[in-house]
């Protein structure tokens, strides 16, 4: 499986480089007494736990723009952001955040089912265990918004969906119920930002970290196309096809070529020229629609 090597890391005088996710590179200041972290998006992309080439030309620099708009839209939760002057050779593409404790818990909400969620109904009924009535189609509207949770695997391995319960046992209780909510809470806020710019907002994950404090912290990327489904919403509700209904701002143009030409077995193949601009294409699109 395909991997970031810290070896790709970029140099940035005054900051060490200190990890390397799928997407993105941490980096400490040389100067002891800050600890402060820069977070660094690159162009790369992934699908199903792996890192794919190409990148996505700028992706990182749309996908921070996204982050930092969304941040400022749901400031009144505590976030990660941090102040000072970020070095100028990643400005667009980085942000200074404080240093937290990250939870091991990915707070994905779901608000329509698609995906793997589509895939498990279609068998069981269920998305991620929870019961839904009979006679959805795929890119329905949910009830009501799903708190289905994931553990974060550690890097090369896959994420793996939990229940609430399993959530309990990993952070608490009174902490497990408060993921949850604030997730909810900040779906339901977003879905509602993003419809009024004909936008609907599918599903998107959240990851919180806490301060020295205890206080839960909004953190990493928020709401972007990486970690969400975006679709038309006039397309949404006059497709008769669940490909004109999800008329995707995300990477859904990856995961569906991906889908159709690698079994997930070895190296995934290099993604062709025509992905990466289409895909490229819709992250600007994205920005635009929301104005951010």
């Amino acid at each position: 499986m395909s991997t970031p090597s810290e070896n790709n890391a970029q140099t940035i005088p005054g900051w060490r480089h200190i990890y390397s996710g799928k997407v993105r590179d941490l980096y400490a200041s040389d100067d002891a007494a800050d600890t402060r972290i820069l977070v660094v998006a690159s162009d790369r992309v992934s699908a199903f736990d792996v890192v794919l080439s190409p990148g996505i030309p700028h992706k990182g620099a749309l996908l921070t723009r996204l982050s930092r708009w969304w941040f400022s839209q749901l400031s009144d939760v505590p976030n990660h952001l941090a102040e000072g002057e970020i070095p100028a050779s990643v400005a667009d593409r980085a942000m200074l955040a404080q240093s937290l404790e990250m939870l091991p818990v990915e707070c994905v909400v779901r608000g329509y089912i698609t995906g793997s969620g589509w895939a498990e109904y279609t068998e069981s009924g269920t998305v991620c265990g929870i019961p839904l009535p009979e006679g959805l189609q795929n890119g329905d509207r949910l009830p009501e918004p799903l708190f289905t949770p994931a553990y974060k695997a550690p890097m090369g391995e896959h994420d793996e969906n939990i229940t609430f319960e399993q959530t309990v046992e990993l952070v608490g209780a009174d902490r497990a119920a408060e993921l949850r909510d604030v997730s909810l809470s900040l779906y339901t806020r977003a879905a509602a930002i993003a419809e009024e710019r004909g936008l609907v907002l599918a599903d998107t994950k959240f990851e919180f970290g806490t301060d020295a404090d205890g206080i839960l912290h909004l953190a990493d990327e928020v709401l972007t196309s990486d970690s969400s489904r975006y679709w038309d919403a006039e397309a949404w509700r006059t497709g008769s096809t669940p490909t004109e209904r999800m008329a995707s701002f995300d990477k859904q143009i990856v995961r569906d070529w991906l889908a159709a030409n690698w079994d997930k077995q070895g190296e995934p193949p290099v993604l062709p020229d025509d992905i990466v601009d289409r895909t490229a294409a819709r992250y600007r699109e994205l920005i635009e629609r929301l104005g951010a």
